[in-house]
Formats: structure tokens, C-alpha cells, sequence
């Protein structure tokens, strides 16, 4: 029988207090760690930190936080969740004012990854062994309770296994599975390290075959990228930035739309405020090539009909009609439509004004939904009024119920290109306070 697979790890005692400019290879060979090639050293990131000199002033620590982040994730009271400098999505920027003097604070190492390949260079120098180098610190987690290390640099390690491709056990297919064996091995190492033992340093032995000859491509790779983050947002930020960033697209890509996508944005939309408890929305679903080019077409010959009697030159409505190519060239369309059903008749001009001004109201709110949602679902969107100028038409095309208003078309589909940065608006030019 093969021997089961097992492995070893402790932590190293001995090291001393860290203080800037100290040189950690040598601190830790002066430990004697007894390392040999294929083992894992982990050290906490706070003495890399502290012997890389990232100690700073801060009497007030939400300044020094306020530096080193990139982003908000989520506010809960004092606490923030926040993307650092390093890429990394963690409690106060991974700012610690814990085993430092006091007025001061400890930030994480500049580069990680860079920290790890100059440790493993200096323990190659000194002791003579080809190790792997992992930089931890602490995080917690979406959906978990309590903390864990986790790996910030690293350096001679495969920092992911990824297995897709291959089966297993039974067979099966493995299509998703990539595993994360820096983390995995930070989480051991915390083990034994404790957080009050002054023990910042252990080694791992028995997984040579996850040691590497190249320092690799680090920790950085195991954070995930921005549009690959399916939990990017806290609830409120979330919101805030679906709103945000919401923009008009005018160029998309040949790849199809989900339907199921449009139908969670139009379960969405219909959650719309509305006058009276009424449900004034209805939604045109255009996916076949077929229907769209059949009504972009008559709405095509009506506007030229229109700007002929205004008297435009046909060099003037060509050029005019081309501002329609968003709607033709999108992969897919939606016609919002308003339906008054449930509203009042006052007989009054005033009051049956309001009345339908109510409905109009609800419907936009409706179709602000439904872009919102769509950029949530990372679809792009251009809402257009086209259809609002000729509803007859659009009724006739589509065989829509002479009580349906159509409000626009929606084009819908991927984006060609990342959206330029929006310019700030002051919100205060908005703002009438009495």
C-alpha cells in the first residue's frame, strides 16, 4: 500500500522584535528553521510590514484607512469593507493598530508579492534552500463567521490548482473547480502561529509538489477581477452604484442577449411605484431579427414621411435617420409601453392631466428599473423615444391593444467598449432646501 498523504507544519519560535530595516532572511535563519527544499515558510504580514518600515503616524486611524483604500465596499456603522491599494477587499484597508507603539499604525506591505520573491531570494543567499514564500494576513469572509488567514504575496508557490479539465473520482467532468492552495496553506499555518504568541512565522513540509523553481505569478492572481465579481457590493453600495452606473450605450457586441436576463430585469421594473395600486407596464420582447427589422422599418418610413412634410432635404433626413442605428443595430429591443388601466376620470382638463402625468410617471420609474437592472445582469442599454412619435405605427407592426402607449424602445445587448468616466455632478445644484 502507498503511504497516505500527509504534511507537517509548526511554528518558528525564537524571532525577535522586527524593527524597521531589519533584514527578515537573516532573522529567521538566525532561528535555525532547519529548512529544506520543497517547504512552505508563512510569515504574517505584519513584520514584513513593520521591516519594511510601513509604520506611519496616524492619531487618527480612519485617516490612514481613508488613505489606503481604492474603494467602499460596504459601511456597517465603523465598519468599512473597502478595496486597498493592493487590490485586496478587507476590513479597514488591512490597516492594524494592534503590537504597534501607540499614535501609530502598521499598513500592509507595499507589494506583497514583491516582499515574498525578496524573502525567498534572501533565504536562498543565506541558508542555501529553494522554499516556497507566503505573506498572510487575516481576513473574514461573505457567508462565514470568524476570521482566517489568507494569502496576500507569494513567491515560489503554486498559488492556485486549477483542475478543470480533468474528473473525478467517478469519472465526472471537473469544469469550475480551481483551487486556492495559498490560502489553504495560510489557514494551516494560522494554526499554529496564534495571534497573541508572538510566533508570526511557520513552516509547512511534505507538499513539495506545490513548491515551484520560478517565483510564479504571485498572490496577486488570486484576486479576482472587477467584472468576474459576482459579489463585488454591499446591499446599499450596490444599489447606489447600479444607479450610478447605469449608462447610455450606443455600440454593442454580436454576442446574444439572455432572455432569461431581460425577464429577471422586467420582474424588476414591475416593482415600480404606481398610482392607485395599479400595474401600468408592459413589456414588448423583440428577439427575433425578423420583428425588430419589420418595426424599425415602418418607424424608419414614418419619420421620413414626418421630416418630408417638415420640409427637411433628403441629405438632412438620411443623416437625421442614421441617429437611429442604435435601435438597428442592437442585438435586442424592448418597447415599454404605458397602460392606464385603473386610472380616474375627473372630467376635469386639470385633474385628468395629472391624472395620465401620475401614469407617465410610474412608467419611467418602471423603465429605470429595467435599465438598472439590465446593468446589474452587465448588459448595456440605450433607452430611445422613437417610438413615442409614432404609436399608431408601433401598434400596427406589433398588433398591440389600442389602449397601450409605447414609451420609447429600449436597445439592449453586450457593450462594445468600457463606458467613458462620468464627470461628477454636484448634487447640491439639484437641491432646494426651505
Amino acid at each position: 500500500m502507498s503511504e497516505a498523504p500527509g504534511y507537517r507544519v509548526w511554528a518558528l519560535p525564537g524571532l525577535p522584535e522586527v524593527r524597521p530595516g531589519d533584514d527578515l532572511a537573516k532573522l529567521i535563519a538566525a532561528c535555525e528553521p532547519g529548512l529544506v527544499d520543497g517547504d512552505v515558510l508563512l510569515i504574517t504580514s505584519k513584520i514584513v510590514s513593520k521591516a519594511e518600515g510601513r509604520i506611519v503616524r496616524a492619531d487618527d486611524r480612519e485617516a490612514a484607512i481613508d488613505a489606503e483604500t481604492v474603494r467602499v465596499v460596504a459601511r456597517r456603522g465603523p465598519l468599512r469593507i473597502v478595496e486597498n491599494r493592493q487590490g485586496l477587499v478587507m476590513a479597514a484597508a488591512g490597516v492594524d493598530a494592534s503590537n504597534t507603539p501607540a499614535g501609530t499604525v502598521l499598513l500592509l506591505p507595499e507589494d506583497p508579492d514583491a516582499s515574498a520573491r525578496a524573502l525567498r531570494e534572501g533565504l536562498r543567499d543565506t541558508l542555501g534552500v529553494d522554499v516556497g514564500v507566503i505573506v498572510t494576513d487575516t481576513f473574514g469572509r461573505p457567508w462565514r463567521t470568524g476570521l482566517t488567514d489568507v494569502a496576500i504575496g507569494a513567491a515560489g508557490v503554486r498559488v492556485l490548482d486549477d483542475l478543470r479539465g480533468g474528473t473525478d473520482a467517478h469519472g465526472n467532468p471537473l469544469s469550475a473547480t480551481v483551487v486556492a492552495t495559498a490560502d489553504e496553506l495560510a489557514a494551516a499555518g494560522d494554526l499554529v502561529k496564534g495571534k497573541a504568541d508572538a510566533l508570526p512565522v511557520a513552516v509547512v513540509r511534505g507538499l513539495p509538489h506545490l513548491v515551484a523553481r520560478e517565483d510564479g505569478e504571485g498572490a496577486r492572481a488570486m484576486v479576482r477581477v472587477a467584472r468576474d465579481d459576482m459579489f463585488r457590493l454591499g446591499t446599499s453600495e450596490a444599489v447606489r452604484e447600479a444607479v450610478t452606473q447605469r449608462r447610455t450605450v450606443r455600440a454593442f457586441t454580436d454576442e446574444p442577449v439572455d432572455p432569461g436576463a431581460v425577464r429577471r430585469a422586467v420582474a424588476a421594473a414591475v416593482t415600480a411605484p404606481a398610482p392607485h395600486h395599479t400595474t401600468p407596464w408592459r413589456f414588448v420582447l423583440l428577439e427575433s431579427e425578423e420583428s425588430r427589422t419589420r418595426l424599425l422599418d415602418a418607424m424608419r418610413d414614418a419619420w421620413i414621411a414626418d421630416l418630408r412634410r417638415d420640409g427637411k432635404t433628403e441629405e438632412s433626413i438620411a443623416k437625421r435617420i442614421r441617429r437611429g442605428d442604435v435601435l438597428r443595430n442592437a442585438p435586442y429591443l424592448i418597447v415599454p409601453c404605458m397602460v392606464m388601466d385603473g386610472s380616474h376620470i375627473y372630467g376635469d382638463v386639470r385633474r385628468d392631466a395629472a391624472e395620465r402625468e401620475m401614469f407617465v410617471v410610474a412608467t419611467g420609474a418602471g423603465v429605470q428599473n429595467l435599465l438598472v437592472a439590465l446593468a446589474g445582469e452587465r448588459l448595456g442599454s440605450a433607452w430611445v423615444s422613437s417610438t413615442m412619435f409614432c404609436r399608431d405605427v408601433v401598434r400596427e407592426v406589433l398588433g398591440l391593444a389600442q389602449n397601450w402607449e409605447p414609451m420609447g424602445a429600449v436597445a439592449v445587448g453586450h457593450p462594445a467598449e468600457e463606458p467613458r468616466p462620468r464627470p461628477q455632478r454636484d448634487a447640491q445644484a439639484f437641491i432646494d432646501v426651505r
